[in-house]
């Protein structure tokens, strides 16, 4: 199953991780401190506090804000050029590289390409890919098809 970062929707992603890891309601309540019928109403939710989803990505062991760090990579809009010289300000925020591709994004992307389901050209515009980027993926990854990232 290849997942779609466009549209995420929380609740879903925390009850597949559930099955999966066949966690029974017993324990999520006892950890999450709620009733079972709470546990139902969160996997509708489409989105929910972070301090809750931290309590779940602790539970699960899985990093649900990662999704959504990844949603920005695909979907933000890339600063241009001048406005990231001129309106840069000190922020005492910790500031992070917005372009951190992973393995499984990459593979996607060359995958996608190779199987012909989108052109280079496609792929560098709906995701904002900078050409040189997808070229060096390309070339880098391209003739490993099998081996890992």
């Amino acid at each position: 199953m290849d997942f779609k970062f466009k549209d995420i929707h929380i609740g879903e992603l925390i009850q597949l991780s559930v099955k999966e890891q066949e966690i029974g309601k017993d324990r999520i309540a006892n950890f999450l401190k709620i009733d079972q019928e709470e546990i139902e109403k969160m996997y509708q939710m489409k989105s929910m506090e972070t301090e809750l989803l931290l309590r779940w990505s602790k539970l699960l062991e899985y990093d649900f804000f990662r999704i959504f760090s990844q949603h920005l990579v695909w979907y933000a809009p890339t600063r241009g050029e001048k406005t990231k010289k001129k309106d840069v300000k000190d922020s005492k925020l910790p500031q992070f590289r917005k372009n951190i591709y992973t393995s499984e994004l990459i593979r996607f992307i060359v995958e996608l390409i190779q199987s012909g389901e989108k052109t280079r050209s496609q792929i560098i515009e709906e995701y904002n890919i900078p050409r040189n980027t997808l070229y060096r993926w390309l070339t880098k990854y391209e003739k490993k098809q099998d081996t890992e990232l």
